[in-house]
C-alpha cells in the first residue's frame, strides 16, 4: 500500500465546513446537514456507503432564564446552560420559591419548589480512580494528581434530577462551585443520563451565590427553560468499506459524528483524509470506515450485548458478521479510535481560564502491551506531542474505543479530554483548537493503518481486560493498590 500523504488543507476545509453547520446535537440539523455532506464526499470517490437509520425522541433546550421576582427590583440571572434532556417548561415558565438544598434534611423542602444545589467540583478523587498508565512520551508526561472538571464533575452528581423528582420539586438550579466561571460557560453536561422529567438549569459560582442569597432569603424567581421536543427525530450511523485482498480479516477505523464544537467532534474530518488516501489502493486487509451516531444521546443508542458504554455498541450488535469471525464473518483483528483531535491545553491559572502554552496530553487507550509499543514507536517522530497510553480500568475507558475493547478487539483510541470538550459556544471553540496538532495526529493514524498491514493478526493479539483497583500511578506518584488507594484518599 503505497504511503499516505496528509493534507492540512483538506483537514481545514473539512474543519470550516464542518462548523458551518453549527451545534451537532444528536439528530439535529446541524448534526443531519454534516452526516449528508460526509456522505456525499465519500460517495463523489465512489465508494459505497451502508446506514443505520434511528428514530428517537429528541429533546433541545430552546430559551432559557432565571429572574429573581421577590424584590422591589427584578434581577436577571445569567444561565450557563441547561442540563440536556431534564425537562421543559412553558414559555411563562415557573415562579416558586427557591430552596437551597444544604443537606439531605433540606430535600423534603423543595415540594413545589425550586431546588437550589451546590455542585462542588470533584477535585479529591485520584487520577489512578481512572486511569491505568501504560507508557507516556515524553517520559515526563504527567496527568493532575487528582481527577477533576466539569465532564467527571457532572457525570459523578448526575442523580440531582431523580432526587428533586422524588421530593417533587418543579425545576432544579444546578450551581458549578470550584470551577472558573469561563470554563463551565456553555458545557453540555452532563449526556449520559436519560429524560429526568424536571427542569434543569446550571449557573456559575458567581451568579450562584446570589441566587443562594435570595433563597436564604425565601424569594421567589421565574425559571424558564424552552425546549424543541421531536418526538420521531431522524439519525443514522453509517460505514464504508475499502476490500481487501484478505477477505477474512478487517482493520475498523472508528469515530462519532455528534458533537458540541470543533473538537468534539472533528474526528470524522480526519477520517475523510485517511479515505481519500486509500480509496485508489487494495490494502491487504478489508478496511471498514465507521461514523457511529447517539454519543451525545448514550441512554437510547447503548446495547448491553456488546458492552453497553457508548454509542458503537449499537453497530457491534447489529453487525456482527463485520467483526466476530465466526463461521463466515469477519474477524476484526484491530480498532483504530480517532476522536478531539488538535486539542490545545486551557486551565485556571491563577483565577483566569487561558492556554497554557501546551497541547491537551493525547490520552490514547492501548487494547494491549503489544499495540501500546506500536504506538509509542510511531509518534517518536512527532515535533508536538504529549501523550499518555492507557489500559481501561475499573471498567472506566473513555471514548468509542471501549466497546471494541470489550469485545476483545485490540485497539488504539485517541480520546483527549480538555475542559472545554462539551462546550457550545459561538467560536465553537476554534480559539482552543490547532490544526498543526491535528494534522500530526491524523498523520500518527496514518502511519499505523500502514504498520497494522503488515502486521499477523496472532501477533496484534487480543486487547486485555480492565484492570481493577491495582493502577500503574498516570499523576507521577506512586502506584495504586487497595492500601495506596487508601492513603490516598485519606490525605483529602
Amino acid at each position: 500500500m503505497k504511503s499516505f500523504v496528509i493534507s492540512q488543507r483538506k483537514l481545514y476545509d473539512g474543519i470550516c465546513k464542518m462548523n458551518s453547520f453549527g451545534t451537532r446535537l444528536t439528530g439535529s440539523k446541524g448534526h443531519n446537514d454534516f452526516i449528508r455532506w460526509l456522505k456525499k464526499e465519500i460517495a463523489d470517490m465512489d465508494i459505497p456507503i451502508y446506514s443505520d437509520p434511528f428514530y428517537f425522541r429528541r429533546w433541545e433546550a430552546q430559551h432559557t432564564s432565571i429572574e429573581i421576582v421577590d424584590c422591589d427590583e427584578k434581577i436577571n440571572i445569567p444561565v450557563s446552560s441547561a442540563y440536556p434532556y431534564s425537562g421543559e417548561t412553558t414559555a411563562d415558565g415557573i415562579t416558586e420559591e427557591l430552596v437551597y438544598v444544604k443537606s439531605i434534611a433540606d430535600i423534603p423542602k423543595t415540594k413545589g419548589k425550586i431546588a437550589v444545589f451546590n455542585i462542588a467540583n470533584i477535585n479529591f478523587l485520584p487520577s489512578e480512580i481512572a486511569f491505568d498508565k501504560r507508557s507516556s512520551y515524553p517520559k515526563d508526561v504527567v496527568l493532575e494528581k487528582k481527577y477533576e472538571g466539569p465532564v467527571i464533575t457532572s457525570f459523578v452528581q448526575c442523580f440531582y434530577g431523580i432526587v428533586s423528582k422524588l421530593s417533587k420539586a418543579k425545576a432544579v438550579i444546578l450551581i458549578w462551585k470550584g470551577l472558573h466561571d469561563d470554563m463551565i460557560e456553555g458545557q453540555y453536561l452532563s449526556f449520559i443520563a436519560d429524560y429526568q422529567k424536571i427542569p434543569m438549569l446550571w449557573v456559575n459560582e458567581t451568579n450562584g451565590k446570589k441566587i443562594i442569597e435570595s433563597a436564604k432569603e425565601h424569594k421567589k424567581a421565574k425559571f424558564v427553560l424552552e425546549a424543541e421536543i421531536e418526538e420521531h427525530a431522524f439519525t443514522e450511523s453509517f460505514y464504508c468499506i475499502i476490500e481487501g485482498k484478505n477477505k477474512r480479516e478487517n482493520v475498523i477505523v472508528n469515530t462519532h459524528t455528534d458533537g458540541t464544537n470543533c473538537v468534539e467532534e472533528n474526528g470524522p474530518v480526519a477520517l475523510l483524509e485517511l479515505i481519500r488516501n486509500m480509496k485508489d489502493t487494495v490494502p491487504e486487509r478489508t478496511h471498514i470506515f465507521l461514523f457511529t451516531t447517539g454519543h451525545f444521546r448514550l441512554p437510547h443508542f447503548e446495547d448491553i450485548r456488546t458492552g453497553g458504554f457508548q454509542s458503537g455498541s449499537r453497530w457491534l450488535a447489529m453487525h456482527r458478521e463485520l467483526w466476530d469471525g465466526k463461521g463466515d464473518h469477519f474477524k476484526c483483528v484491530a480498532n483504530l479510535t480517532i476522536e478531539h483531535l488538535g486539542c490545545l491545553e486551557w486551565r485556571d491559572i491563577d483565577g483566569e481560564y487561558k492556554y497554557t502554552g501546551q497541547p491537551e496530553i493525547d490520552l490514547v487507550y492501548t487494547g494491549n502491551r503489544f499495540m501500546d509499543k506500536l504506538y509509542i514507536e510511531t509518534v517518536k517522530d512527532r515535533k508536538n506531542i504529549r501523550t499518555m497510553t492507557l489500559r481501561g480500568h475499573n471498567m472506566l475507558h473513555f471514548g468509542e474505543g471501549q466497546n471494541f475493547f470489550t469485545m476483545g478487539i485490540p485497539e488504539i483510541s485517541l480520546v483527549p479530554a480538555p475542559y472545554y470538550l462539551c462546550v457550545v459556544s459561538d467560536s465553537h471553540e476554534t480559539e482552543k483548537f490547532s490544526l498543526d496538532l491535528m494534522t500530526e495526529q491524523t498523520e500518527t493514524f496514518a502511519r499505523l493503518i500502514e504498520k497494522i498491514e503488515e502486521i499477523p493478526s496472532e501477533k496484534l493479539g487480543k486487547s486485555d481486560f480492565y484492570s481493577v483497583i491495582k493502577a500503574n500511578s498516570v499523576s507521577g506518584g506512586y502506584d495504586i493498590s487497595i492500601n495506596g488507594l487508601m492513603r490516598k484518599l485519606t490525605k483529602r
